[in-house]
């Protein structure tokens, strides 16, 4: 079958896998007490995000509190709230634990077959699979190269991609994270760049629309992720040293939230001296409390 043509990509989850992910997104940490701004469901009801910032600044002390655990625990208005007090900070060295997720009270139930069937030249079923169960059963996190602009994605178990593998696997890149061996896929270019959720000031983008034309690019998979499949963007910022939260869009339309961790760039609590990106007209604001 061309690649190019309409695919249907059938997924399932056996009992293993399964019981794994129900008991690890069985409990989530209660989130610090930050202050937001009024809002509601209606569009019209939506919070100018420049006056966010300026009237609710983030503190260090605020910051410090959040945790790639806690942050899952705030709606989404809330967590939009939160980016957009973020700065794009330094563009990530090395390999980050990576975590999707759905705000609370939100579920990933059809939304992946919801958005992904209204994009011309592609068809997904999931098949009693939820998205959330995909991402913690898949996806361990990305590796940034930022000398070369690049990440790749790091993939701990490849059957549920044997659908679309195509065959061997001997050309696969492969790392070690913590004495686990991760295949290294769907490369992505990394740049500064103005955000889909508001354009005041830029995001670090990690774009995966011509991953085609990039070192290690696999046709199977990686074309699932390229602009000949879902067209996926993301979109991070730094809470802090370490510590990034991230936006995930296919096809221009926002589909999740995910977090990436380095614990010894936590420890260390330090960055490069060169930024990385733009951090807007107006520098992140700090509140203090003292």
């Amino acid at each position: 079958m061309n690649d190019r043509n309409p695919i249907l990509v059938q997924l399932s989850l056996n009992g293993a896998w399964l019981a794994v992910v129900l008991a690890s997104s069985c409990t989530r940490a209660e989130p610090p007490k930050l202050t937001f701004a009024a809002y509601g469901d209606g569009y019209s009801q939506k919070v100018d995000f420049a006056r966010v910032e300026h009237d609710f600044p983030l503190s260090r002390d605020d910051l410090s509190k959040l945790t790639p655990d806690n942050i899952k625990n705030y709606d989404q208005e809330q967590v939009d709230q939160i980016y957009a007090r973020l700065t794009a900070g330094a563009i990530p060295a090395g390999a980050y634990e990576g975590g999707l997720f759905f705000p609370k009270g939100k579920s990933g139930d059809g939304r992946l077959s919801e958005i992904v069937g209204g994009l011309k030249g592609m068809a997904v079923e999931l098949k009693s699979i939820k998205l959330e169960m995909l991402g913690a059963t898949l996806w361990k996190g990305k590796v940034f190269y930022p000398e070369q602009h690049l990440l790749r994605n790091r993939i701990e178990d490849l059957r549920l991609l044997a659908p679309v593998l195509g065959g061997h696997v001997d050309d696969i890149a492969k790392l070690e994270v913590d004495g686990k061996e991760q295949w290294l896929l769907f490369p992505a270019k990394v740049y500064c760049g103005q955000r889909l959720l508001d354009g005041r000031r830029e995001s670090i983008v990690i774009d995966y629309f011509y991953s085609a034309e990039l070192p290690g690019y696999r046709e199977r998979p990686d074309f699932l992720a390229s602009r000949n499949g879902l067209q996926v963007r993301d979109e991070i910022r730094m809470v802090r040293p370490g510590f990034y939260l991230g936006r995930a869009y296919v096809g221009k339309v926002f589909l999740l939230s995910f977090t990436l961790f380095n614990s010894d760039v936590a420890r260390a609590n330090a960055v490069a001296a060169d930024e990385g990106c733009w951090s807007g007209t107006q520098h992140h604001v700090i509140a203090s409390k003292n």
